[in-house]
């Protein structure tokens, strides 16, 4: 299998931790993908040029992390990191909703003021995104005693953990936000630790 990655893309982070977690290592070829560039090969193998992108042996391949990471966690016949069907998966399904939304919004900020020049970056987007982000830490800081956070790793943990540990970390949209949540803080220097996380840290972000 060959997972098609870019490093500081936080969707492929949440990929590449799950082969880790798995134990897939050994079955599975991260390879950097050429994206925003006009003409790219990879644009042959996946048209909407997006990643993570999954690649099967049998020509199969799987775009949009929650299907890869569903496929990823399946592939042994024993998911881990998936919740149950039916309401006894219902709080996990919620926190981990909660935390891409998270996730998505930090994208939109990080878009904007990483491929626009800053004559040309909506400050309303940037105003609206950074205001989402620290209503979403104080909605996590509030969830921190709940047991889909503190229990073994699942998918939400590693949603969340990749929002606030991406490229604009310690920072959300630019802003500090760690000394008034001190619980959402603990935790993801926690999750931060683990060998999955160190092991796909992004790069820095590039100077503007």
């Amino acid at each position: 299998m060959k997972l098609h990655i870019t490093p500081g893309s936080p969707y492929a982070r949440i990929a590449r931790i799950v082969v880790l977690e798995k134990g897939l290592a050994d079955k599975v070829e991260v390879v950097v993908a050429k994206t925003r560039t006009p003409g790219s090969p990879y644009y042959a193998l996946n048209p909407s040029g997006r990643v993570p992108f999954l690649e099967l042996d049998d020509g199969t391949a799987y775009e949009d992390s929650p299907l890869i990471c569903f496929y990823l966690d399946t592939l042994d016949g024993k998911p881990t990191l998936h919740p149950e069907n039916g309401r006894a998966g219902l709080e996990m399904r919620r926190i981990e909703a909660m935390a891409r939304s998270m996730l998505d919004g930090l994208a939109v900020w990080g878009r904007e003021i990483i491929y626009r020049p800053e004559e040309m970056r909506s400050k309303t987007t940037l105003e609206h995104e950074a205001a989402r982000a620290l209503r979403m830490a104080d909605a996590f800081e509030r969830e921190m005693s709940n047991p889909v956070l503190t229990g073994p790793l699942n998918m939400a943990q590693i949603t969340l953990g990749c929002a606030l540990n991406w490229r604009g970390a310690p920072k959300l949209c630019g802003q500090e936000w760690r000394a008034s949540r001190p619980k959402l803080a603990a935790w993801a220097d926690k999750i931060a630790a683990r060998p999955s996380f160190a092991k796909t840290a992004p790069p820095p972000p590039e100077p503007h």
